[in-house]
């Protein structure tokens, strides 16, 4: 995983979770789940890019 991609998947992840909390603490449904949906989004990220490194490792032995 480069390390631009694994610091974008945690700006994400965390940006999405801020959003989740806000939106729970308001009562607000609509930031609640665009928060859950950065959150999956930054979840996808990080899950590719392991990937793609696991698929890196297997192809180097």
């Amino acid at each position: 995983m480069t390390a631009h991609e694994k610091a974008k998947a945690k700006k994400e992840r965390a940006k999405g979770s801020l959003k989740n909390t806000a939106g729970r603490a308001t009562g607000n449904e609509r930031l609640r789940e665009e928060g859950a949906a950065e959150e999956a989004k930054g979840d996808a990220r990080e899950a590719k890019e392991k990937a793609k490194d696991a698929a890196k490792d297997t192809f180097r032995h």
